[in-house]
């Protein structure tokens, strides 16, 4: 296996992508508690959500936001489908 070197180990995908899980885990729990579902639920819906699609999306920016921001577009998008 390739190895690359990266100015700072952050840098790297596979850190990269452990942050990014670590967030999505974070962010689950804040909507958990404000909207009184199952986190394991939260967490899918939140998987499914086009929010989600976003914060991996470094074009859209929203990977900068806090995650009580992104939790608070999550519910936006839920309200808008009603």
């Amino acid at each position: 296996m390739e190895q690359k070197n990266y100015n700072s180990p952050t840098q790297s995908p596979v850190i990269q992508e452990i942050i990014m899980s670590n967030r999505i885990g974070a962010i689950a729990m804040i909507l958990s508690k404000q909207l009184s579902i199952d986190c394991v639920k939260t967490l899918k819906m939140f998987y499914k959500s086009e929010t989600c699609r976003k914060l991996h999306n470094n074009a859209t920016g929203l990977y900068l936001y806090g995650d009580l921001y992104v939790a608070d577009e999550f519910t936006r998008e839920m309200e808008n489908r009603q």
